[in-house]
């Protein structure tokens, strides 16, 4: 892709924007409003003020992409982010994807669909297909054949609506020159299979993370069987009918789950089936997939299984995600994936957790370090988030370094990106942005974004406070914004970004009075565990509530909502409620991933993170009063009905903001500026 940028004689038009394709031309507009009229656009918001008149170029500006792809999407997003977006949500990230420049991307939405009219012709019933998939807000699961059922079925509108979507979605996508990725049989069938064709050669794989066979352990069908390829190929043809092609699908076999067998032949045969069900629907098929399995089970994933798995495909026509590459690359240890092409990965984030994090260094030098790699395939970026909606900076740094060919400057680069974000230059606030981009955002090593602060977490005595920065920076860059609060007080954007640095400030905070509690705890000091203890529950926690509450990015409400406006009646807002509820808390029916998908959101701190500190402060403090000891095992069970009673306290939050940031923000750091 490359785009071209000049401003013609005369002055009736100030530049004009050509490119390859359309992505291609909207990633050089892009390019113009972001470096000629000091224009910014992100999930959290835009700052669109253009000058007047329209900047003219000197010299033409020419460039070309660094690679053929730039991929954006995580299989687990469409759980984490996307479950309850309208049109207009997808419109705007459409939009999005466009401007920075993404040429390849998942259409998922309204499949479910598609199985069951595969399912219905195969002749399973409707009971059967009903007990398979998951709720909406767990699909992304249920499709990688983790689990089945939780928090289902799928009302008959949701399939209507979803089908109403990826219409939309796949003619928006592929106007602006977009590459849709459609979702592949990966071999895993419902139970309903068995019963339908009794001798099919089906096995039941085992529970997927803490879950038992309640509600995971699928059935996978043997890549030998002939119904392998009557249910791909029959699935394909049927999306394809619907939605057309681009040619590129998507499948996930062993996402998480440890194969049957290790024995190269078997990994290459069921390699070969998925790719073979995708081409009997479509010759030019080109099977995209996520390379995570390699990374997350390195015991079994040895270089002969990588090597049978990845040549189980003819060379080309698969193109492998490297997922986790800014902390840990495949590419280097599978001699770039043996010959296969792949995309160099960011995935930055875990289950959509708020908390300030980035690898820009890695990811800075990364994928020019793939690209020189001997023998490289590398044929593109990516961004692969679980869960979007934080950290923006890092995306559009991302998305930046996706048409270059080298790394940039990134103090630099930051100081500018501080300046188009908030529309004026400001000193505080380059200087706040200069020490976050050194310190939270330049973890460096194997890091892991999963937010395991004590505030997100179930307490307990043993938790982990370990950093990878100086907590002194944050505070730091916090007492900066908003000290920048006078000049840019009116950015919808700086007001976001004081509420996320807040909230990370608040966040170590939270850490600092848990030590102090447990020291006091453990060397019998009553009153200075009242002390902290107090603090923490009726003030801090409710403080950052409040702070969440005044803005409308950061409300549990807007999450609620959002999944009650999808239902098309009372017992399907219900469902959709508790859904969206637990994917945040328990994720599971007993806590079977539990905070995984943590958030930091205006009514979950206070009525749920809160809850359980308050009930963890009196425990110990009744410990010591009574001589007895603090049994965790105890306090989990008791803290469980804490955990499961939100879920189903059928409390309406609201989804729009109330207060004043920069006073609430003040009023914490006059209280607990360290």
């Amino acid at each position: 892709d490359t785009y071209r940028l000049r401003s013609p004689p005369g002055a009736a038009v100030a530049v004009e924007v050509t490119g390859s394709s359309g992505v291609a031309a909207a990633a050089g507009l892009y390019r113009y409003l972001r470096d000629f009229c000091g224009c910014h656009l992100s999930w959290s918001g835009a700052q669109l003020r253009l000058p007047e008149p329209l900047p003219r170029l000197r010299d033409e500006i020419r460039v070309s992409a660094a690679g053929r792809y730039r991929y954006y999407q995580n299989a687990c997003t469409q759980s984490y982010s996307y479950a309850w977006w309208d049109w207009a949500r997808w419109e705007r990230e459409i939009d999005w994807m466009a401007l920075s420049g993404i040429n390849l991307a998942p259409a998922f939405a309204g499949q479910e669909a598609a199985w069951q009219r595969v399912y219905r012709s195969l002749g399973l019933n409707q009971s059967e297909i009903d007990a398979y998939f998951t709720g909406p807000a767990f699909l992304a699961w249920n499709r990688m054949g983790n689990l089945r059922g939780w928090a289902g079925p799928l009302p008959p509108a949701w399939h209507l609506k979803q089908l109403y979507l990826q219409y939309r979605i796949v003619e928006r996508m592929r106007s602006l020159g977009m590459m849709t990725v459609l979702p592949a049989f990966a071999g895993h069938v419902p139970r309903g299979v068995l019963r339908v064709f009794p001798r099919v050669n089906a096995t039941r794989l085992g529970g997927w993370s803490h879950f038992d066979c309640t509600y995971s352990c699928t059935y996978l069908l043997d890549p030998e069987d002939p119904m392998f390829q009557v249910i791909g190929t029959l699935f394909l043809k049927e999306l394809i009918r619907e939605f057309g092609t681009d040619h590129v699908y998507s499948a996930d076999t062993f996402n998480e789950m440890t194969p049957l067998s290790s024995d190269p032949a078997y990994l290459s045969r069921v390699s070969n089936a998925v790719f073979r069900s995708m081409a009997g629907a479509d010759p030019e098929a080109l099977w995209l997939m996520q390379g995570w399995l390699f990374q997350h089970q390195p015991d079994f994933w040895q270089p002969a299984q990588v090597r049978a798995l990845l040549h189980g495909v003819p060379l080309g026509r698969m193109i492998v995600l490297d997922l986790f590459a800014e902390s840990k690359p495949v590419y280097q240890w599978t001699e770039s994936f043996y010959g296969q092409p792949f995309i160099w990965c960011m995935l930055h984030n875990f289950g959509g957790n708020h908390g300030l994090f980035g690898t820009v260094e890695a990811i800075n030098r990364g994928p020019v370090a793939a690209r020189r790699f001997p023998n490289s395939t590398m044929v593109g970026t990516g961004l692969v988030p679980e869960g979007i909606e934080q950290n923006d900076m890092v995306y559009e740094l991302m998305n930046e370094l996706g048409w270059s060919q080298e790394p940039l400057d990134l103090p630099a680069w930051v100081t500018r990106y501080a300046e188009r974000r908030y529309g004026a230059p400001n000193a505080a606030a380059a200087s706040a942005w200069r020490l976050l981009l050194r310190s939270v955002y330049n973890c460096t090593g194997v890091c892991v974004n999963h937010n395991r602060s004590p505030l997100v977490r179930r307490p307990s005595l043993h938790m982990d406070t370990e950093l990878w920065y100086n907590a002194s920076d944050v505070y730091e860059a916090w007492r900066l914004l908003l000290s920048a609060g006078a000049e840019l007080g009116t950015s919808p954007t700086f007001r976001y970004d004081l509420v996320d640095v807040t909230r990370q400030a608040a966040q170590q905070l939270v850490s600092e009075y848990y030590l102090s509690i447990r020291r006091a705890f453990q060397s019998h000091a009553l009153p200075e565990l009242l002390t902290a203890g107090g603090v923490l529950v009726y003030d801090l926690l409710p403080e950052l509530d409040s702070l969440l509450s005044s803005h409308s990015l950061f409300l549990l409400g807007r999450w609620l909502e959002s999944a009650r406006a999808v239902a098309t009646s009372d017992q399907e807002a219900e469902q959709y409620e508790l859904n969206a509820r637990n994917q945040v808390t328990l994720w599971g029916p007993n806590g079977n991933i539990l905070d995984y998908a943590n958030k930091q959101l205006g009514g979950l701190v206070l009525d749920y993170y809160g809850v359980r500190w308050s009930l963890f402060v009196s425990a110990l403090v009744e410990s010591l009063n009574s001589g007895s000891p603090f049994h965790q095992d105890q306090f989990n069970q008791a803290v469980f009905q804490v955990e499961r009673g939100f879920i189903y306290n059928k409390k309406r939050y609201p989804a729009v903001p109330a207060g004043d940031t920069l006073e609430i923000s003040r009023k914490l750091f006059l209280k607990y500026y360290p």
